[in-house]
């Protein structure tokens, strides 16, 4: 009797339980694919948002504030190539396209991003929407900085604007 318990028990343990521990995650990737259906750039979504533990354990809202955190390191670290540019000795042209695109990540960095944040916290979906929107018109307006010299930024410009595109769109299925 006792050793058909500890066979059952094992079954159980071995067989049920692994099922049931996916279970979140499953959902998590469900809610994950749903949502990023819903944005332009839907492998970007899927990428930045599996690439997150917390993912696959929240509501919407919760992805679009990884979304609004994956726009925040992006910028940052595109201002901290900004500012290793800015090191070495440039022409005129350059140098002022990259002052000006650092003035436009310090307001990702420093406005959008905490502005977004705290209105995803206060279910404030517009203006968490506006603030995301901000993010990637600052990228695009960096890059435009360039037009008299070839931009070293390009992709990082357009990682971060097209993230915060997906944050808006996220935020957007909220509201």
């Amino acid at each position: 009797m006792k050793s058909t318990l500890v066979i059952f028990l094992v079954f159980i343990i071995y067989f049920i339980f692994p099922v049931n521990a996916s279970l979140p995650s499953i959902l998590g990737n469900n809610l994950i694919e749903k949502t990023c259906k819903q944005t332009p750039y839907y492998d970007l979504c899927v990428r930045s948002l599996i690439s997150s533990p917390r993912s696959f354990n929240t509501d919407v809202e919760g992805l679009a504030k990884i979304m609004v955190h994956t726009i925040n390191a992006r910028a940052t670290h595109t201002l901290h190539r900004i500012n290793k540019l800015l090191q070495h000795r440039q022409d005129t042209n350059m140098k002022r396209a990259l002052q000006s695109c650092a003035s436009r990540y310090d307001a990702i960095i420093k406005e959008d991003i905490p502005e977004s944040l705290q209105a995803l916290r206060l279910g404030n979906y517009k203006f968490a929407e506006a603030g995301t929107v901000d993010a990637a018109f600052e990228a695009r307006l960096c890059e435009k900085e360039f037009r008299r010299c070839k931009s070293p930024l390009a992709d990082m410009n357009r990682v971060v604007h097209d993230v915060s595109i997906v944050a808006a769109s996220i935020v957007q299925t909220i509201v």
